[in-house]
């Protein structure tokens, strides 16, 4: 072979790395801005959830195990505690009736101690009140509140929001003592919206005539799920005779069901998700509402709500950062000589004096 075609055939195959090595950057640079919004779909960046029982004492047992339930589901599917506003009476585990102290069961089996050992209530006792909860909700507490019993939520949040307990038309009983209303809970959901402190928001109600609690809700993005029609109650699923109570309701047993198959990476979408417990299940019918809600919930997953998401936001426009100057006392350029100084060493602020 010739030294002409030698000399062509390395051109030519210069030439496809270089096409095959740019590639990837001319598709970039053809990036649309409508490309880059189909890669972030889902539009929240974080998951809240906030799960409340609203009652007290010992024949309450199962809405105990009723929240706690699907607090272990969240959690099982990635919200961290941190992002998890719990609400409970926390009386049962340490309840003297109790033949098996410091554990909550949610089936008559006691396959699954739901109380765990790494379960963190923020309001306990006489904490659940319809005051703290409009609080926590619209972010109105008290300045000593610590950062704990905070729904820090923002206009990227996706929030679960989960109730239990003893209800009628159009209200939800706190500790046999209060009541929240559904226009009290529409309004604190319509601040929350004002405010900018949710995206989403998924509204589960497992009650007596549950549907009532979300007929007042005005504020776009929620949607919500109730176990129970107006007029209806919504039933107890099974006793456990070592406890003597009822351990779960049929509305959250179910839907418990649904939830302990799907997983982290789950493709199951919450349009399935409403469809759990027909009426030969939970003798009470179901009732949902979708019309303030703007995408089609059998193509929203169910982890937008139940799991946790970590998106990464593309953003078109260049960010100018600030030089830091960090100050050192061991090292400048004259002790160091003439060389630029490129690293510098950072001194520890003082600390509590630690024993030893």
């Amino acid at each position: 072979m010739s030294a002409p075609m030698i000399y062509q055939k390395i051109t030519k195959m210069i030439v496809i790395l270089l096409i095959f090595l740019c590639a990837p950057w001319l598709v970039l640079s053809n990036t649309s801005e409508e490309e880059i919004g189909e890669f972030f779909k889902s539009g929240h960046t974080n998951n809240w959830a906030v799960l409340v029982d609203t009652s007290r004492f010992w024949f309450n047992y199962r809405h105990v195990a009723n929240v706690l339930s699907i607090y272990r589901s969240v959690k099982r599917l990635g919200i961290p505690d941190s992002h998890i506003i719990l609400m409970v009476a926390d009386d049962m585990a340490c309840n003297p009736r109790n033949p098996r102290p410091a554990t909550v069961f949610n089936n008559a089996n006691q396959h699954i101690n739901v109380y765990g050992d790494d379960v963190e209530v923020d309001y306990r006792g006489y904490e659940v009140t319809v005051e703290n909860f409009i609080r926590v909700l619209t972010g109105r507490l008290p300045p000593s509140t610590p950062r704990s019993k905070h729904l820090l939520s923002d206009e990227r949040s996706n929030i679960l929001v989960y109730m239990t307990g003893h209800g009628g038309d159009g209200f939800l009983k706190f500790q046999d003592a209060e009541e929240v209303s559904n226009v009290e809970l529409a309004d604190a959901f319509e601040q929350m919206w004002q405010k900018r402190r949710y995206h989403e928001l998924f509204f589960m109600v497992d009650t007596c005539q549950a549907q009532s609690m979300f007929q007042r809700f005005y504020s776009p993005n929620i949607l919500a799920v109730a176990s129970s029609h107006v007029g209806e109650d919504s039933l107890s699923h099974h006793v456990d005779p070592a406890l003597g109570v009822y351990v779960i309701d049929r509305y959250t047993f179910y839907a418990l069901e649904f939830l302990e198959k799907a997983k982290p990476g789950s493709k199951k979408t919450m349009g399935q998700f409403l469809k759990v417990c027909p009426k030969y299940q939970c003798i009470s019918t179901v009732a949902v509402r979708t019309d303030l809600f703007q995408r089609d919930p059998n193509q929203v997953l169910l982890t937008d709500f139940f799991g946790s998401v970590r998106n990464v936001e593309i953003l078109l426009n260049t960010l100018a950062l600030p030089n830091i100057t960090l100050t050192s006392d061991t090292c400048s350029k004259s002790s160091c000589g003439n060389e630029e100084v490129s690293s510098r060493s950072l001194k520890y602020a003082d600390q509590f004096p630690m024993p030893v």
